[in-house]
C-alpha cells in the first residue's frame, strides 16, 4: 500500500469562483502509478468548498444562481457582527458543500462520469490564496 499526498495550488478573485481541477488531480494520480485506490481532496478553510459538476457554462451559471438564492450573499448573518468581515453567506455555502472528496481508482482511472468534473469553489468575498490536499492511497 502506497500514501502520497501534494497540494494543487489556486488564486481566487473573491467572487465566488468555481474551478474545475480535474485535470490537475488526474495528473497527481498518473505521476503515482497507483492503479487500485482512492483519492481524498481536502479543501482547507471554512470559505470554500469541493463538489462534482458537469463544468459547462450553463450548469455552472445555474449552481451559482442556486447558491446565491440558497444563502444569498445580501442578507443579516451574524458571523459579520462578530468579526465584520462581510462573508458570512461564504461560511454557509462552505458549510453546505463540504470541504472533501473522495474518489476510487480503478484501473488507474478515477470512476467519474462521463460530464463529471471536480471543482473547487471558493466563495470568499476577498481574493485568496487556496491550497487543495490531494491524498493518493492504493497499489500499482
Amino acid at each position: 500500500m502506497k500514501i502520497i499526498s501534494n497540494t494543487i495550488t489556486l488564486r481566487s478573485t473573491g467572487g465566488t469562483d468555481i474551478f474545475d481541477i480535474t485535470q490537475a488531480v488526474r495528473n497527481e494520480i498518473e505521476s503515482t502509478g497507483i492503479r487500485e485506490g482512492a483519492v481524498t481532496l481536502f479543501i482547507p478553510g471554512s470559505t470554500a468548498a469541493l463538489t462534482t459538476i458537469e463544468y459547462e457554462t450553463g450548469v455552472i451559471n445555474d449552481l451559482r444562481k442556486a447558491i446565491e438564492k440558497i444563502a444569498p450573499s445580501d442578507i443579516y448573518y451574524e458571523h459579520n457582527e462578530r468579526w465584520g468581515d462581510g462573508n458570512g453567506y461564504s461560511h454557509v455555502r462552505a458549510a453546505l458543500l463540504g470541504p472533501s472528496l473522495h474518489i476510487p481508482i480503478i484501473r488507474g482511472n478515477m470512476t467519474l462520469g462521463t460530464w463529471q468534473q471536480i471543482v473547487v469553489l471558493d466563495f470568499d468575498n476577498r481574493p485568496r490564496n487556496r491550497k487543495v490536499i490531494v491524498q493518493i492511497v492504493g497499489e500499482k
